[in-house]
């Protein structure tokens, strides 16, 4: 795990949408019981900083730091996946959201930046310029944030009974990827101790769940093949989330510098 996903671990479990901001000298002790060392740390906060996902709020002879807009959103879309949809879409409707668009050659990192939106958000492309996504995704959201409106167009449609969606899903999206990602993770946590460090192993667990669902386009269950591994990956996550969560809380409550920030200057 890279320190950046540690990091949003943490403010995501213990500051996201409690108004405080957290104090250095107890990020840099969480975090290293995470395995990073002191130098990543400071460094990734400095980063974090400079790319507007943290705000540095002085206190006195202390440094704090806090959430911002951005860094919030980008962390509640990842509570809700984790916590909201899960890794099993089990209820889907048989919807499909499709995006066509079409870009000149002049707007290559346009086409990348809308590739790249498009992709995290479950999409994925079945030829050319057009790309699906199971049920109703806001792809106008997406084409508008980019400003590129003039150059897309959105439908919500059902296959043809003829349509064979087992196949367009395997033409469509890397299952072998997506797949590999759920075995990685069971391998490496399902016969995971909760005797370690409960706050060090829950950030591990936790940035490690959101890395492996992150680009997971939710496909229809009933259209995976039937050893499909997410719904045991979710179980073993789900079981460890819940034995380290009262421990690591309680190593937080005296590890961490919490200032609300109405406090902080």
């Amino acid at each position: 795990m890279q320190p950046q996903d540690l990091m949003l671990m943490l403010f995501g479990t213990y500051a996201l949408d409690r108004d405080v901001s957290l104090g250095a000298g107890g990020i840099i002790e969480a975090l290293a019981r995470a395995g990073v060392s002191t130098h990543a740390t400071r460094s990734t906060l400095s980063r974090m900083v400079g790319r507007d996902l943290l705000h540095r709020r002085p206190a006195g002879r202390k440094m704090y730091f806090a959430l911002t807009g951005r860094s919030a959103a980008i962390l509640r879309d990842g509570r809700a996946r984790i916590w909201h949809d899960g890794a099993v879409n089990d209820r889907w409707d048989g919807t499909w959201t499709l995006l066509s668009f079409s870009l000149p050659e002049s707007m290559q990192r346009e086409r990348h930046d809308l590739r790249s939106r498009l992709a995290w958000s479950g999409f994925g492309p079945v030829q050319g310029g057009l790309w699906i996504a199971p049920g109703r995704v806001d792809a106008a959201g997406i084409v508008s944030s980019l400003g590129l409106v003039a150059h897309g167009l959105v439908f919500h449609a059902r296959a043809d009974a003829t349509t064979n969606i087992s196949s367009l899903i395997g033409d469509t999206y890397d299952l072998a990827e997506l797949s590999d990602r759920y075995h990685q993770f069971v391998a490496r946590w399902e016969t995971a101790s909760p005797a370690g460090d409960p706050l060090g192993e829950r950030l591990r667990l936790m940035a490690e769940w959101l890395d492996a669902i992150r680009r997971d386009p939710r496909l229809p269950v009933e259209h995976l093949p039937a050893d499909w591994p997410a719904a045991r990956a979710q179980k073993v996550f789900r079981s460890l989330e819940e034995a380290y969560r009262a421990p690591a809380q309680k190593v937080a409550d005296g590890l961490l510098d919490v200032l609300p920030l109405s406090s902080s200057g």
